[in-house]
């Protein structure tokens, strides 16, 4: 192994549960980006460039403070009928959200980049369909009394691995891309870095 560090630029439990349960080794350091700011100059590009862009963004951030390590961007943006989704504002706003989701599907396309120096590695971007059941009022705000505000820090207003999975009735793609990472491919690439015994 090449005996570089490797810093996660999140601070999302769910990306950090991932690494640990995969037995990385890692230091958690959140990147302090302008995301909309990064957003807004890709107006023309597709959800899962723009996916890929702030996990870019994020780990060049960090990286720009860790010289010599590998830091691991991810980022996840949710589509639905063509409208992008950020994390929601409020619970009214999350409310807001889920009624819209209600019945239609969330596509939530998932990227993660590593980023050394300054230089982007390695970056790529994996997508799932979630279809979501017809929601009604008064389990939205059940939902909402059980899961804010840890839904606040999640695109799509749900914890897969809590209650949110309830929300959907059909899951296509792989359950590191819903978790908020596509771990799959950043183990391989660990690996091609020699971060990671082969």
């Amino acid at each position: 192994m090449s005996g570089a560090n490797l810093i996660l630029a999140s601070k999302s439990s769910s990306r950090r549960a991932m690494l640990d349960a995969a037995g990385i080794v890692y230091e958690a350091i959140p990147a302090d980006c302008d995301e909309r700011a990064i957003e807004d100059s890709l107006r023309d590009a597709s959800p899962p460039e723009i996916a890929e862009a702030l996990s870019v963004a994020k780990a060049a951030a960090v990286a720009k403070s860790s010289p010599r390590s590998f830091v691991l961007g991810s980022d996840s943006l949710v589509v639905v009928e063509g409208k992008r989704f950020d994390k929601p504002t409020s619970r009214e706003n999350a409310a807001e959200h889920l009624r819209f989701f209600s019945g239609k599907t969330l596509e939530l396309h998932s990227a993660a980049a590593l980023v050394r120096d300054d230089t982007c590695e390695w970056s790529h971007a994996d997508c799932a369909r979630l279809s979501v059941r017809e929601l009604s009022d008064p389990f939205i705000e059940h939902y909402l009394e059980c899961e804010w505000p840890e839904i606040g820090f999640t695109v799509g207003c749900f914890r897969i691995e809590a209650m949110g999975v309830q929300l959907f009735d059909r899951i296509e793609g792989d359950q590191f891309t819903v978790l908020g990472m596509p771990l799959i491919p950043v183990l391989d690439a660990l690996r091609d870095q020699d971060i990671l015994l082969r």
